[in-house]
């Protein structure tokens, strides 16, 4: 009896280790599924190098040199390209740019995308500056668009000034107002934290969450080409947490969704919730679901990464929808396990962050 019972526990363990094996072969079988078995379900396209601001951790003093207009993707192309990465599993595509509010048919782009919802798609979302976002903000809501991330370093006017290198404080302010009254799925502001910059504003920031009902996500500060970071401007969100603490105490930990890329927490009470990419600190590389397609049709697989695939050159020179799809799920599978650490990034040739997309 006894041998009996060994014999079927064997039998049952074995065939539920040959059903994990094959839903992991199933997995990574599928065209946006790495070698580490992470399917890839987010897309982020930049629609433009293009911006009205000029902001220091992300614009290089000296500027940077455009791609010629004929070599951006159009908006048949970034529609098309949409359309096959839909097909293939992603389910939220984000606008980035430059500033995607810049470009003309930005409209008409988040309608296209939105017929995509037929097929797959579930958000549509879109980060700005904020600069040019107020007037457009009915007919994107109309077009399809879900979600907003705002970006806002600081409450600070002439510390805005500083930080952007133009004015606006108060037309982004009035944006972000305007987007919480139009219901949007969600209102996120994105604060980069750089030490003896904006890092006294963190509380400033927490207390906006009282009665707004905002997610305010405190950014690590990241190395790119041109951003002069150091390890003096870095403010890990450890230290950030603690300063919240100090005037809050009893904030609460939210539930993260599994892919998230911010660790949220609350102040019991409050409207609005706060949160940290800790991209730097504590990376969240085994999680991630992204991929970026940049405004000159280049694919990159991680944020950090310098390998791109030029997919608008490929589908120029006329290759099939099934061979793009052939050429995107390999460079999804060269993806690496993660990323280096911050002092070997900051050493690491990259493009600027206007040239990527936030």
């Amino acid at each position: 009896m006894k041998l009996n019972y060994i014999i079927k526990r064997f039998l049952s363990n074995a065939q539920k280790a040959r059903e994990k094996i094959a839903e992991i072969d199933s997995k990574s079988a599928l065209p946006l599924t790495d070698l580490f078995n992470r399917q890839h379900t987010y897309l982020r396209i930049s629609l433009t190098e293009k911006c009205n601001l000029r902001c220091t951790y992300c614009m290089p003093e000296e500027g940077v040199d455009l791609t010629p207009k004929e070599n951006l993707l159009t908006s048949q192309e970034i529609l098309g390209l949409g359309r096959i990465f839909v097909e293939n599993g992603i389910n939220k595509i984000r606008l980035t740019g430059g500033e995607p509010t810049i470009r003309k048919d930005l409209i008409d782009i988040v309608a296209g995308l939105n017929d995509l919802k037929r097929i797959g798609l579930k958000k549509i979302g879109i980060t700005t500056n904020g600069i040019a976002l107020k007037r457009k903000l009915v007919p994107l809501k109309e077009a399809g668009l879900d979600q907003i991330n705002i970006s806002l370093d600081t409450l600070d006017p002439l510390k805005f000034e500083l930080m952007t290198r133009r004015r606006g404080h108060e037309t982004v302010l009035g944006a972000m107002r305007s987007a919480v009254d139009l219901n949007f799925d969600s209102v996120k502001l994105n604060v980069v934290v750089i030490n003896k910059v904006n890092h006294l504003e963190i509380i400033d920031f927490v207390n906006m969450t009282k009665d707004l009902p905002i997610y305010i996500r405190f950014i690590e500060y990241m190395p790119f080409d041109g951003n002069r970071w150091n390890t003096e401007k870095f403010i890990s969100y450890q230290e950030m947490l603690q300063l919240i603490r100090a005037v809050h105490p009893n904030i609460t930990k939210e539930l993260d969704d599994p892919n998230d890329t911010s660790k949220a927490y609350r102040v019991p009470g409050f409207k609005g919730k706060f949160g940290f990419i800790t991209s730097m600190s504590d990376n969240f590389c085994g999680t991630c679901n992204r991929l970026r397609v940049l405004a000159d049709g280049n694919m990159k697989v991680c944020l950090f990464g310098n390998a791109e695939v030029n997919l608008k050159q490929l589908m120029r020179d006329g290759i099939t929808s099934t061979e793009l799809v052939d050429v995107i799920s390999s460079a999804v599978k060269r993806k690496k396990k993660q990323h280096a650490g911050m002092i070997e990034l900051s050493k690491m040739p990259n493009r600027p962050m206007i040239l990527i997309g936030g």
